[in-house]
């Protein structure tokens, strides 16, 4: 059986919340994704800006590659899944910003043709405010919906949310480590 078939027969076996518990579960959510930001902040603002596009030696990303990962993924299980593409989330994700950090890309050490550290971090923290509005005007209802891949826990949005803060920690985890090979101190 693959992963994808294993946890599609794990989630169907599992008993979804009801609207009220999906409420509070949505509630921990968002203060697991503070947490986790919180986190990934400390780490980035110890992390000199310059070293962001370094790949090093044995490694297969670099920090500016991380940090456009999440804003891209946030904005994926926060915002596109819960409620839709809109018209000003290419403003906030443009095509090109997707391509150069999305499932399946590749890291890259040149500057050319990249956002800067400011820019990435701007983003990344405009979709993050973007999605915790998503998620507080979100009704019970919505969260329960169906969903595919990725998700944790519940093939519902909700399942979408719970996935978000632990792979913010699977990232900050990646860029620790490349702090590490950087020949940067630990920040915890």
């Amino acid at each position: 059986m693959s992963q994808t078939e294993n946890q599609s027969a794990s989630a169907s076996s599992v008993s979804l919340p009801s609207p009220e518990s999906a409420r509070e579960m949505l509630t921990g959510a968002i203060e697991q994704i503070r947490f986790a930001r919180h986190y990934t902040l400390e780490l980035l603002d110890a992390t000199p800006q310059d070293q962001w596009l370094t790949i090093p030696a044995g490694l297969p990303t670099n920090i500016a590659w991380q940090v456009g990962h999440l804003t891209v993924s946030q904005y994926g299980l926060l915002m596109f899944r819960i409620r839709g593409r809109q018209s000003e989330d290419l403003d906030l994700i443009p095509g090109r910003f997707r391509k150069a950090y999305g499932r399946g890309s590749t890291p890259k050490a040149d500057p050319a043709g990249q956002p800067s550290a400011e820019e990435l971090l701007e983003r990344l923290g405009r979709v993050y405010e973007s999605g915790l509005q998503v998620l507080e005007s979100v009704s019970p209802e919505v969260l329960l919906e169906p969903i595919d891949m990725p998700y944790a826990g519940y093939p519902i949005k909700l399942g979408a949310i719970l996935f978000c803060p632990l792979h913010e920690h699977i990232h900050a985890g990646q860029i620790g480590l490349v702090r590490r090979a950087l020949g940067l101190d630990p920040v915890r």
